[in-house]
C-alpha cells in the first residue's frame, strides 16, 4: 500500500514539474518570440564594454524586449553575447527579443544622411556635414590637416570631395565622412584618366578636375557638359582666355553679392579668368561624375563662344561676330 501512494506521488510530482517546466519553456517562448508593437521608434545606445546584463536591462527598460533575464540567457545558450557590438540601434514596429539580438550582432545601428549636391563648395560640404543633428557637436578637422593625414598631393581643399549623399552611424566623426567623400572623388577621377580622350590640353588628372569643376558651374543640363568642355578645351588649344564668371566669381568670395560688375571682370585675382589665361589654380566647386567624364571626353566642333539663353540653356557660336549677335539677343532682349 505504501508502495503504491509513492508511485503516485512520484507520479504527481513528475506530471506537476512537467506542467511547471512547459509553463516556464512556454512563457519563455512568448517572451522571446512574440512581437512587441512598438508606436514610436525606440532608441538604444550600446556603449563600448557594457556587460549582457546591463544591455539586457538597458532594453527592458527601454520597452524593446518582454523580459531581460529570457533575452540575457538566450543570448548566452546561443553564444551570441560576446557578438553584441555597440552603437546606437533604433528600433520600430513589431519586433521580438530574437529579432533585436540579431540586429545587435549584425551592428545594424541607426544611421542618418546629409545630401552634397554638385556644384557646390568645399565649405558648402563642411557646413552641410556639420548642421546635421548628428554632427554638429564634434570637431571637424582644418583642411590642412586631414590633406596632409591622407597624403594628399594638393594642398587646397575644393574640388576633391565627391558630391553625393552620405550615410553615416552616430559613432562618425566629420573626419570620416570627409575622408570617404576624398577618396570617391580620387577614384572617380583617376578612372576617368585612365580612359581619357587624346590631345587634350591638360598634363595632370588635377588639371581637368578644375576644368570639370567650371563646367559643373557652367550648366545643369546633362546635354550642354561636353558642348561647353569643347568650347572651354578647344580656347585653350589656342591660346584664348577662357572668361567664364564662375572663376571670377569663386575669386571674388565673400565679395560676391550676386551680380558681377564690369569692374569685377577686370579685377587682378588669381581666379579671375578674363585677366589670367588657362586654367584657375584649383577647382572652383565639387565636380560630380558627368563633370569629369565631360571635362575628359570634350564634344568636337567648331563653337568658341556660348552665352546662357535664361532658361539653363546656352547658344552657341564659332565666331565673335555671332557670339555678339546672341549676346544681343539672349542678354540684351534686342
Amino acid at each position: 500500500m505504501l508502495k503504491k501512494t509513492w508511485f503516485w506521488v512520484f507520479i504527481v510530482v513528475v506530471l506537476v514539474t512537467s506542467l511547471i517546466a512547459y509553463g516556464a519553456i512556454r512563457q519563455a517562448y512568448v517572451w522571446l518570440y512574440d512581437p512587441i508593437p512598438l508606436t514610436e521608434a525606440k532608441l538604444v545606445t550600446i556603449s563600448e564594454g557594457s556587460g549582457l546584463t546591463d544591455i539586457s536591462s538597458q532594453l527592458f527598460k527601454a520597452g524593446v524586449i518582454s523580459h531581460a533575464d529570457s533575452f540575457k540567457y538566450y543570448a548566452k545558450w546561443r553564444q551570441l553575447d560576446r557578438h553584441i557590438k555597440a552603437g546606437e540601434y533604433q528600433f520600430s514596429g513589431a519586433i521580438n527579443s530574437v529579432e533585436v539580438l540579431a540586429q545587435l550582432v549584425d551592428g545594424k545601428v541607426l544611421e542618418y544622411q546629409f545630401t552634397v549636391p554638385e556644384g557646390l563648395t568645399y565649405k558648402d560640404f563642411i557646413s552641410r556635414l556639420t548642421s546635421h543633428k548628428a554632427m554638429h557637436d564634434k570637431p571637424v578637422p582644418d583642411a590642412q590637416q586631414w590633406l596632409a593625414r591622407v597624403h594628399s598631393r594638393w594642398d587646397h581643399p575644393e574640388g576633391l570631395l565627391f558630391p553625393s549623399t552620405y550615410r553615416f552611424a552616430k559613432h562618425n566623426s566629420p573626419e570620416d565622412m570627409i575622408k570617404q567623400a576624398h577618396l570617391k572623388q580620387i577614384q572617380i577621377l583617376q578612372s576617368a584618366w585612365a580612359d581619357r580622350a587624346e590631345n587634350l590640353p591638360y598634363k595632370t588628372p588635377y588639371e581637368a578636375l578644375i576644368m570639370a569643376s567650371i563646367i559643373e558651374k557652367e550648366t545643369g543640363l546633362a546635354s550642354e557638359r561636353a558642348t561647353i568642355a569643347g568650347v572651354f578645351v578647344r580656347r585653350l588649344q589656342k591660346g584664348m582666355k577662357l572668361q567664364t564668371d564662375p572663376t571670377v566669381i569663386y575669386g571674388m568670395g565673400e565679395d560676391f553679392k550676386g551680380n558681377i560688375r564690369r569692374k569685377d571682370l577686370t579685377q587682378d585675382t588669381p581666379y579671375n579668368t578674363y585677366v589670367h589665361k588657362g586654367l584657375p589654380p584649383t577647382p572652383i566647386a565639387l565636380p560630380g561624375r558627368a563633370a569629369i567624364e565631360a571635362a575628359l571626353h570634350p564634344e568636337d566642333g567648331l563653337s568658341l563662344f556660348f552665352v546662357s539663353k535664361g532658361d539653363g540653356s546656352h547658344a552657341f557660336s564659332d565666331t565673335y561676330p555671332q557670339h555678339l549677335a546672341n549676346v544681343r539677343k539672349y542678354q540684351l532682349n534686342q
